[in-house]
């Protein structure tokens, strides 16, 4: 596997912004991916109640007009760069990512260190953005897997670990600018924040330049969330569609536990490629639906496998039944040599993939370190990787896959029967 013995360069300045950076030979681009911990949880922090979508609506206003450019000469100045980038709120960060050539990095990051510590903040875009955020909303209400999927991890995780980034339609209506002010007052802070670089630069250089250009973002402390308990282990949401969506839960290992690769191979194996059991068995076999999925999510203090299908209301019910019946047999009959073989080669060429691209890479470099302090080498994943046995994945899954801690959720007209194999 490449770049094994990478260096990576990791600088905390006074104000506790980290930056995490890795020289990647032979490319010219440079990427950067700034993760704010300022994400949807922190919308319902003590004191700042900002209101469902405010992360989202925030993160967009940001980019309309920073320092002493406009939001039209703002764009126009990333555009003369070369920059591909993209902003976006998550449960946990507000995440901005971008892609220029190596010799326009620090730039680039000039125009986001604005938009970051100088919005201008122009009350007049504030209707446009109101009015996009309830288009999206309005197109999740078409779009019933994704809906399925926001539903389940709000019922799923302990409040506000599963606050959707959309918001509803009825909080992002009347957030007010000053909400929104007020809640990059309080949750836009150095401290916690981590930029990750990869590509074409010159370490000493950047350093010097990020320490430079973020020197005025002071900080502050880190906003009280106040955790809640979760939804209902098993719900209907009872909508007129011609599918009905069904969305599983369950309790995984967390990123920086020790089974955190048995816990990603038993979900990839159940339903993470074209070859796992869920897509063979539901789709394959028995052609009851043509999307069906297992994926990992990972949190600082926990984990989540998330499992999908969204399937005609006839053949509903007998695709949750098949579905459970592949935990059951998982968890009971454990995995083979040649279905783990096919996980590890499948995890291995995304990583080597991801290696050869410098926004994957910047990416990893900044969760890496939220998750563990460190950017895990490649050759210790691989390492982990291979020393997974079919025996370590099986005892796995049989932990992972108890149907006291699944939690199920259906969307469509009529809810379904749970009937757990015997």
């Amino acid at each position: 596997m490449p770049a094994a013995t990478a260096t990576i360069h990791q600088h905390e300045y006074q104000n506790g912004l980290t930056l995490v950076a890795e020289a990647m030979p032979g490319v010219q681009s440079a990427s950067c991916t700034l993760l704010v911990p300022a994400g949807a949880a922190y919308e319902a922090a003590e004191g700042l109640d900002a209101g469902g979508g405010a992360a989202t609506m925030l993160c967009e206003w940001l980019t309309r007009g920073a320092g002493d450019r406009d939001g039209r000469v703002l764009l126009e100045a990333l555009d003369d760069l070369g920059v591909s980038h993209s902003e976006s709120a998550q449960t946990i960060h507000a995440s901005f990512a971008a892609a220029t050539l190596g010799a326009n990095l620090i730039p680039a990051l000039e125009i986001f260190a604005d938009v970051v510590l100088r919005p201008r903040f122009d009350e007049e875009e504030i209707e446009p953005i109101r009015s996009l955020c309830l288009q999206n909303l309005r197109s999740l209400e078409d779009d019933p897997g994704s809906k399925v999927i926001y539903e389940l991890r709000e019922r799923h995780f302990p409040a506000p670990w599963g606050r959707p980034a959309p918001g509803t339609a009825e909080d992002v209506a009347r957030i007010k600018p000053q909400a929104l002010r007020a809640f990059h007052q309080a949750a836009y802070r150095p401290n916690g924040a981590i930029l990750g670089v990869a590509g074409a630069i010159d370490w000493p250089r950047l350093r010097d330049a990020v320490g430079e250009l973020f020197d005025a973002w002071r900080p502050r402390p880190e906003p009280k969330l106040v955790e809640a308990s979760a939804g209902p282990g098993r719900d209907h949401v009872t909508r007129e569609t011609q599918q009905i969506q069904i969305a599983m839960a369950a309790p995984a290992a967390t990123v920086a536990g020790p089974d955190y690769y048995r816990a990603r191979a038993a979900v990839a194996i159940l339903g993470g490629y074209s070859s796992a059991r869920l897509f063979t068995e539901v789709r394959e076999k028995r052609g009851l639906c043509y999307s069906v999925y297992a994926s990992y999510e990972g949190q600082r203090e926990r984990g989540a496998m998330l499992c999908y299908a969204g399937t005609s209301t006839e053949r509903a019910q007998e695709t949750l039944d098949v579905m459970l019946a592949e935990f059951h047999r998982l968890a009971r009959r454990g995995v083979d040599l040649e279905e783990l073989d096919t996980m590890r080669a499948g995890l291995k060429s995304s990583l080597i993939m991801a290696q050869e691209s410098s926004m994957s890479r910047s990416g990893a470099l900044a969760s890496d370190w939220y998750f563990l302090g460190r950017v895990r080498p490649l050759d210790e994943i691989a390492a982990a990787l291979d020393a997974l046995t079919p025996e370590s994945v099986s005892d796995y899954a049989r932990a992972l896959l108890k149907p006291d801690e699944l939690t199920i959720l259906t969307l469509g007209p009529t809810p379904l029967d749970v009937n757990f194999p015997a």
